[in-house]
């Protein structure tokens, strides 16, 4: 068990320090390296690499967005395999409802309970 903490850490943690560099030597935003991050996940899961990642990192690979991206990917390729064409627009979106139907609800709740502020 210590040694799946470690391999989760260890590539969670390299996924972190890619960021991390993309911010300090890039002038890359925010934004520009989220979509960075969500496109790898759609690329590793489009060439088949994602899978055995996941098997050797579970939640270092799949927590961050690329796991997002990848959930998508997978989506949409069973979509079309099912739908054609329309199901590589609908199967992401159907993949990854429930991820995405939590975060909306607790976002709301969380609001709620903390008064938003701006930025100085």
């Amino acid at each position: 068990m210590l040694l799946t903490y470690l391999k989760v850490f260890l590539v969670g943690g390299v996924v972190c320090l890619i960021g991390q560099l993309l911010i300090n030597l890039t002038k890359m935003t925010s934004a520009k390296i989220l979509v960075t991050f969500l496109l790898l996940g759609v690329l590793l899961e489009a060439v088949g690499i994602f899978d055995p990642i996941k098997e050797f990192a579970r939640a270092g690979i799949t927590i961050p967005i690329t796991g997002f991206g990848s959930t998508l990917a997978k989506g949409a390729i069973e979509g079309v395999k099912e739908e054609g064409l329309i199901g590589a627009l609908t199967g992401g979106m159907r993949a990854a409802a429930a991820g995405l139907s939590a975060a909306i609800v607790f976002g709301f709740l969380v609001s709620l309970v903390f008064k938003a502020r701006t930025k100085v």
